[in-house]
């Protein structure tokens, strides 16, 4: 078997169109990956700029109200991570900021799509698109050749005469074009590695191999599947069509399909129903500048009888700042109930398509692809979630200055000092853990496995039926 395979190589290297196809695609290859890293440089000194500049203008904030300071406000941009630049994913139509205020959750903004001029439109060239659409498509044809021209020239009869067993001749086929792909998924990988040499962590290391591995199983059910019908199948134009009709199916109609049908099974609020229910729920809550509410007199009534007084002009303690603070409180709950409900929705249309991978191995590798890469839904509402926590600290800590800082309730004129603005501490995204990430993938990575082992399996149990004239 490994004959057949230095043999098929040998034949690709004597190919000159295959050598030009391979030198031109390679090239493209590496500079996608050199373009990608370029750009995704370029973000990463503005997210690195934009948040030092804003961090600096928080810390020369002069003497202010703390409540005035969280009107004020300040930016939280979305990091980028290392292996963006192979498949960024739902990051371009996202959004990358997001505004940290009182009273109000922002939604996040500037995603790429909408900056995008009208000449680009279509998007940029990523190495995703190539290692996902190109490379298998390349691979169908090779494949396909590899044994459609033995069987045409009569050399495979002539093999099995000379004692060659089909099963090796088959599976010698699948693994010269399987390892042709790896070579191309290793020189992305070696462009990649080389970029990013003084950056590399383990965790980065972990995402890569499983990153990789996805493409490579992948690539060989690609391989082994075109091998097979091309070898089961008498008619050579209708094994080629067939296996492309497969790949058209796999990768444009079902998934369209399928992510159709499962935003129909778990729909999602329109934009307009869910901000219309988030104001009506927060409606019902503590109105921080209306000192009439109902809440409000509630919350009044439990601090004059905390501190044993009468009246809040007897309070040692400012209570406009606890009354926004519980204004906060509420708007908190009200944000976990209908983002909550969001993340959901999300999590049970995302096991759906998950689930469909049994149907469409395409699936699972974008699933797997977007996930090691950082650049999936999950690590999306991972920074939602962790902006959110930040706001609510730096909020809170603003209010409770505003509270207990030393003012009295009702002295809107009180100041706290920039020592006290320096004092709030900054926003530090914490990556999601790697343990996490291949346990919410291992059902894709599972799946691609599976149709391994059922290619290999077929392979085994169909080579006797196998058409070899």
């Amino acid at each position: 078997m490994w004959q057949i395979i230095v043999n098929e190589w040998q034949y690709y290297f004597r190919s000159r169109l295959l050598f030009s196809i391979s030198a031109g695609f390679i090239i493209v290859l590496v500079l996608t990956v050199i373009l990608g890293q370029y750009q995704s440089g370029i973000q990463k000194d503005k997210y690195v700029n934009a948040t030092d500049h804003l961090r600096g203008q928080w810390e020369k904030i002069e003497a202010m109200n703390p409540h005035s300071a969280a009107h004020y406000g300040t930016y939280l941009f979305k990091p980028g991570g290392l292996l963006n630049s192979l498949d960024d994913g739902i990051n371009t139509v996202t959004g990358n900021v997001l505004r940290v205020e009182g009273h109000v959750q922002n939604e996040i903004v500037y995603s790429e799509a909408s900056q995008i001029k009208s000449v680009s439109r279509f998007g940029r060239l990523r190495s995703s698109l190539l290692l996902q659409y190109i490379v298998p498509l390349l691979l169908i044809f090779l494949a396909f050749a590899s044994i459609s021209n033995e069987k045409e020239s009569g050399r495979l009869r002539l093999l099995l005469v000379q004692g060659a067993k089909l099963s090796q001749i088959i599976f010698g086929k699948i693994l010269s074009a399987w390892l042709y792909g790896l070579s191309l998924l290793l020189l992305v990988f070696a462009a990649y590695l080389l970029l990013n040499i003084d950056s590399l962590t383990s965790a980065t290391l972990i995402r890569s191999f499983f990153f990789f591995v996805a493409y490579a199983l992948y690539y060989f059910v690609i391989c082994g599947l075109t091998v097979y019908l091309s070898a089961r199948w008498q008619n050579a134009t209708l094994a080629l069509t067939s296996m492309l009709a497969i790949w058209i199916l796999w990768t444009i109609f079902l998934p369209a399909i399928l992510i159709s049908y499962s935003e129909a099974a778990y729909p999602l609020p329109s934009r307009d129903q869910f901000k219309t229910a988030m104001k009506e729920d927060r409606a019902k809550g503590i109105d921080g500048h209306n000192p009439l509410d109902a809440r409000n007199k509630e919350l009044q009534e439990k601090v004059l009888a905390e501190y044993g007084v009468d009246s809040l002009s007897q309070l040692p303690i400012n209570y406009d700042g606890l009354r926004m603070q519980a204004d906060e409180d509420y708007g908190n709950i009200v944000w976990d109930k209908h983002f909550g409900n969001i993340r959901e929705i999300l999590t049970q249309q995302k096991r759906m398509i998950q689930l469909a991978g049994i149907f469409n191995p395409f699936l699972s590798l974008r699933n797997a692809s977007m996930g090691f890469a950082g650049s999936d839904n999950l690590h999306h509402h991972d920074f939602l979630l962790q902006a959110e926590n930040y706001r609510r600290v730096f909020i809170k800590t603003l209010n409770d200055e505003h509270a207990y800082g030393g003012s009295k309730t009702g002295d809107w004129g009180w100041k706290a000092d920039n020592a006290f603005f320096k004092s709030v501490p900054a926003y530090q995204h914490k990556p999601r853990d790697i343990g996490a990430i291949v346990q919410s993938y291992a059902l894709d990575l599972g799946l691609l496995l599976l149709w391994t082992v059922v290619i290999f399996a077929l392979m085994l149990t169909s080579t006797p039926r196998m058409k070899i004239i």
